[in-house]
């Protein structure tokens, strides 16, 4: 139960800076870390209901997530579809890469909470 825990906390925490950093890239403001929090959180959530509800869907499932993704980004920061696009963006390639890291050294899987793919 606390391995689970530990994993949940990481890939969040991983989630969650993710999508800030990529915030503040395309912004060019700090926006905070809790409405990144918030939208991680909110957006691991859509993830799993979408990946529950449309398990045997391989193109629509996918493409629904991403596109739930992006509209919870854009309600969240200022700029409108394309600034959320690119948000979601450098927020894929920001997580990959740290859970690339962190998978190298076997600390995490190769997932991360609040960015769909990721």
């Amino acid at each position: 139960m606390a391995a689970t825990i530990l994993v949940f906390a990481i890939n969040l925490i991983v989630g969650t800076g993710a999508i800030h950093l990529g915030a503040m890239l395309v912004v060019d403001r700090d926006t905070g870390y809790v409405r990144a929090g918030i939208t991680a959180l909110v957006g691991a959530v859509v993830w799993a209901l979408v990946v529950f509800f449309l398990p045997g869907v391989p193109v629509l499932g996918p493409i629904l997530g991403l596109v739930i993704f992006v509209t919870l980004i854009n309600w969240q920061y200022p700029g409108g579809w394309v600034t959320a696009a690119a948000i979601g963006i450098v927020a894929w390639l920001v997580a990959v890469g740290l859970l690339w890291v962190l998978a190298t050294f076997d600390l995490v899987g190769f997932q991360a909470l609040g960015v769909p793919g990721a």
